[in-house]
């Protein structure tokens, strides 16, 4: 995590939105189970009582796989947008185009890596049939994150 950063979101005085956990089949809940396992032993989630929560949703890629999101569209209705947008990748490459050396890096979970302001993190609040998450980094699929 790059500790000198510190996403925030702001929600102005907005009350905490609570969406119910969406119900899910026995596998699916095994799936979840798994990779909120993961997550929290990496750190980018941790329990939490927090007011809010935004809903699990399981989404199937085509080759079979699974990839867990939180559907954050009610957290980003009420959002407050950045008005300085992220810069365009393709405007970088262009600013590099001239550039003698390249090199490659690969950012896995790239939004993991920026640190989450320690009072916005109960509006990332997620939750299973039992128990109660909160993320400690920036999540994907928030606004003002990385596009």
């Amino acid at each position: 995590m790059l500790p000198t950063i510190h996403h925030a979101i702001e929600t102005d005085a907005h009350p905490p939105i609570y969406t119910s956990p969406y119900r899910v089949s026995y596998k699916d809940e095994q799936i979840q189970r798994e990779e909120i396992d993961k997550l929290f032993k990496q750190g980018v989630i941790e329990e939490s009582t927090s007011p809010w929560s935004s809903p699990i949703v399981l989404v199937r890629k085509k080759d079979g796989s699974v990839r867990f999101c939180i559907d954050f569209r009610k957290l980003n209705n009420i959002t407050t947008k950045d008005a300085f947008p992220m810069p365009r990748i393709d405007d970088i490459f262009d600013h590099l185009s001239q550039a003698e050396y390249y090199t490659t890096i690969d950012f896995k979970s790239g939004y993991f890596q920026v640190g989450l302001d320690p009072k916005d993190r109960p509006k990332t609040a997620f939750s299973t049939r039992d128990q109660h998450y909160q993320f400690t980094v920036l999540p994907q699929g928030v606004t003002n994150g990385p596009p």
